[in-house]
């Protein structure tokens, strides 16, 4: 055997290694059990990859966002190699890691049940513990045409290879097929025979024991196949895998969490929002309580845009075809906007976007240097024709009111501008209580979507993210995610059990101005055109309407709260006294009920705290006789004797200084 010399590298060293040919990566992590793959010249091996002179190889651990990657994905053939066993006929679609799990999708006569999903764990864990391993064969097209003779998604996918398209299986397919040459990973026996096969890019663990410490199926969905309705739809099985028991377990518990929070449930709870059948689907209507909870977030915004400089306009919600045409957004969003109306010889769209409208305030009149920057906001309200499987509670919808705001300024005012925004948002923010979040740029990618100069972009981009590093918080790259007009910053913002919403967003547009042809007459009295900068703060009202009660778990802070204070008489002989604290109250401004109800005084303090009401005040004979209340807060906790007038400034002060109480 001759010798090689490879460079073994990890977070804390580098270091030079002589080996013999035929030694894999597993040879080199043999005595680490948490090594899953390796990364080989920047490139995911599997650990029987054999090393080749000049190789640079890094250890990934299973605890590694790479790692974890690997296992799901593992998981993913698992589960597909169970359903075969179970179901000869099922036809497999494409199985790839996603955040937090993996899925994997088939094509069979019935759609699975919760008790076959527990017959497939059994069939599952029965693999696992037979320690079957992945062995990697490359093969041509015409190969794995032949192996997969009886897989017509599969067939299709070899057809992508290579290919370019935006649609969700060539996404998922790039697990599968991609560019360069194809891969068939057998699931081997002890005794090396074949249990099944699946074509794939890889990697995957060595052995699937190493999937023993947390994995479990989650639940089943349709999903059509290429994610288009023209495509056969197949059922999607959703499961979730963890390096360890423990972390298996706090994720649980994190959607037990997450589902007593769920905005939906609470909505209905607490009466504040519902979706009727009557109206269609992703269309909400706002009840009187989640009305007062909406009022109050557009009043505050619509303050702080004024203080910061804005002027408020308006823009109807329907437009002629050619104002879209004009902006670009024709071709480029029609799948999502509604279907045009035949008016009057013309084709109508409700408008799906703000911007294009605001251009036309802007070419209204002649515009000067000196009143830029110009700054433009409404709550405008757009309609997305989003399709019906990713419609979900107030989050994604299909009508949606916009804080949406433009700001047309020179290309030297477009740095400061944009330090302006993300003050503007990251404030709102803090004041809403989020203050943990992180910053994405979002920049073009490779497809034909993206119109402007390579110049352009490139500028444009820069300044973004000068900004972005200037501001200290952490940056994250995201390739691909821009709008078709210009790049973004988008604020990602964490809520209370840390998952990750994307709020407001910052975009320059270097190609509306110039379609609009706005221009502005400069000092030197030239004509110039304006940079056009989007920015939406809270996204959409309904959205983050929807982040916020699950961030609070429906206990709005007093500001918010749809009722901020109920008065609660211990008994009937206290109502009296209670209803002139209750006009001192209602003279302060403050949202508040009295309780003179039926219900005996325990059932009216459980009642108000399933209501999440921010404070109980009681009154006893006691109360009344000494002008005070006691004081009942969410948690449980009271202060008892309180002065009416002490009391009154109290909830005013927690109100006006939007304290987290």
């Amino acid at each position: 055997m001759s010798e090689l010399s490879i460079v073994v590298r990890s977070a804390e060293e580098e270091q030079a290694r002589q080996v013999t040919t035929g030694t894999t990566a597993a040879d080199l992590f043999a005595d680490d059990r948490s090594i899953v793959v390796a990364r080989v010249n920047g490139v995911l091996r599997d650990l029987a990859h054999e090393l080749a002179e000049g190789d640079v190889v890094e250890p990934v651990p299973v605890t590694s966002d790479e790692g974890l990657a690997v296992l799901r994905h593992s998981c993913a053939h698992v589960l597909a190699q169970a359903v075969q066993e179970i179901d000869p006929q099922a036809r497999l679609g494409i199985g790839p890691p996603i955040r937090d799990g993996f899925y994997y999708d088939f094509d069979v006569e019935k759609p699975f049940t919760p008790e076959d999903l527990k017959t497939l764990e059994k069939t599952m864990q029965r693999i696992v513990k037979e320690g079957q391993g992945f062995r990697r064969r490359v093969v041509t097209d015409e190969e794995a045409r032949a192996e997969l003779a009886k897989e017509p998604y599969k067939l299709e996918l070899i057809g992508l290879k290579g290919g370019s398209s935006d649609d969700e299986a060539a996404e998922g397919a790039s697990v599968e097929v991609g560019a360069g040459e194809l891969t068939i990973y057998d699931n081997l026996r002890r005794d090396g025979s074949v249990a099944w096969k699946d074509l794939c890019r890889g990697p995957h663990v060595p052995t699937t024991r190493l999937l023993a410490n947390g994995w479990q199926l989650m639940r089943s969905a349709a999903a059509y196949w290429r994610g288009s309705e023209k495509n056969p739809q197949l059922q999607r099985v959703y499961g979730t895998a963890w390096a360890t028991k423990d972390e298996l377990k706090a994720y649980l518990d994190r959607l037990a969490e997450a589902e007593r929070r769920d905005h939906r449930k609470l909505g209905a709870e607490l009466d504040l929002f519902s979706f009727p059948d009557e109206i269609g689907s992703g269309l909400p209507v706002f009840h009187p309580k989640g009305g007062v909870v909406k009022r109050e977030m557009e009043d505050y915004v619509r303050r702080r845009h004024i203080e910061e400089g804005f002027d408020y306009v308006g823009t109807p919600h329907i437009s002629k075809a050619h104002l879209f045409e004009t902006s670009g957004h024709l071709p480029y969003y029609a799948d999502t906007m509604f279907p045009p109306m035949e008016l009057e010889n013309s084709q109508y769209y409700l408008k799906a976007m703000n911007c294009p409208m605001h251009n036309l305030i802007f070419r209204s009149r002649g515009r000067s240097y000196r009143e830029l920057p110009l700054r433009f906001f409404e709550f405008g309200t757009v309609y997305r024709y989003e399709k019906s499987g990713v419609i979900q509670g107030l989050t994604r919808v299909r009508g949606l009111t916009q804080d949406d705001s433009h700001s047309y300024v020179t290309d030297e005012q477009a740095p400061q501008e944009i330090r302006h925004l993300l003050n503007f948002v990251l404030s709102l923010l803090r004041d809403f209580g989020l203050d943990d979040y992180y910053l994405e740029l979002s920049t073009r990618g490779d497809s034909d979507k993206f119109i402007g100069s390579d110049e352009q972009w490139e500028s444009a981009t820069e300044v973004l993210r000068q900004v972005a590093v200037e501001s200290g918080l952490e940056l994250v790259a995201d390739p691909g995610g821009a709008a078709f007009y210009g790049p973004k910053i988008s604020v990602q913002a964490r809520d209370a059990i840390g998952r990750t919403w994307q709020m407001s967003t910052i975009q320059l547009d270097f190609n509306q101005p110039a379609r609009f042809g706005l221009e502005y007459t400069a000092a030197d009295g030239t004509r110039k055109q304006p940079v056009m900068i989007h920015s939406a703060k809270f996204g959409s009202i309904e959205r983050f309407f929807g982040v916020l009660t699950e961030h609070y778990a429906g206990a709005f802070p007093p500001w918010l709260a749809p009722v901020q204070v109920v008065l609660i008489p211990v008994s009937e002989d206290n109502v009296a006294y209670l209803e002139g604290v209750r006009a001192k109250l209602r003279a302060a401004g403050v949202r508040v009920e009295l309780d003179a109800s039926d219900d005996r005084f325990p059932k009216k303090i459980r009642t108000q705290t399933k209501a999440k009401v921010p404070f109980l005040l009681i009154a006893g004979a006691e109360d009344a006789a000494n002008d005070a209340v006691s004081f009942r807060f969410r948690d449980g906790t009271q202060d008892n004797g309180i002065k009416v007038d002490d009391a009154v400034a109290r909830v005013v002060e927690a109100i006006r200084t939007r304290a987290q109480v």
